[in-house]
């Protein structure tokens, strides 16, 4: 292997790069509320088990895990907050090692509702379990959002108004 290819793999094994796209049967409000939720008091992990976060709506504000008695887990700090149509995220998230992370949510108006772009990139240490687990953490996540979105703002079909 060239010294070239040795240094591509070794970037590769040191970043991580998630993209999806959700779209949404509700306006752009209504699901940016509840990607609030879901990210917060209404998480859960994969399974359905709850895991409910603490997030700080406002530039600077902590996204963590509260275990009570002072304890818990510091995700990200929100580096970027524009209602309704971004949320940024800087920190380790569920990796408790040497990595930095950034999560997007950008959200825009589409015809019969919202799309949400959903980037994650990460670079540092990153554990071959969470490279294989996350894709689907997020996706299981995004979907959560989706879900609780349409339940509580859906689309009339052709019209665009809340039903």
């Amino acid at each position: 292997m060239s010294s070239m290819a040795a240094a591509v793999v070794a970037l590769e094994n040191l970043t991580l790069n998630i993209t999806q796209e959700i779209h949404v049967k509700a306006s752009l409000e209504v699901t940016f509320e509840a990607l609030l939720e879901q990210l917060g008091p209404g998480n859960q992990v994969t399974d359905g088990t709850p895991m409910p976060m603490k997030l700080e709506a406002w530039p600077g504000g902590r996204w963590f895990r509260d275990l009570g008695d002072g304890n818990g887990h510091l995700w990200a700090h929100v580096q970027a907050i524009k209602r309704p149509t971004l949320l940024e995220f800087a920190g380790p998230l569920f990796m408790s090692y040497p990595v930095a992370s950034n999560v997007q949510y950008r959200l825009s108006e589409t015809d019969g509702g919202t799309l949400i772009k959903f980037h994650h990139a990460a670079l540092g240490l990153i554990q071959d379990d969470h490279r294989r687990g996350v894709t689907g953490g997020w996706g299981t996540m995004n979907e959560r959002v989706r879900k609780a979105a349409e339940a509580h703002g859906s689309f009339a079909a052709g019209g665009g108004k809340k039903q």
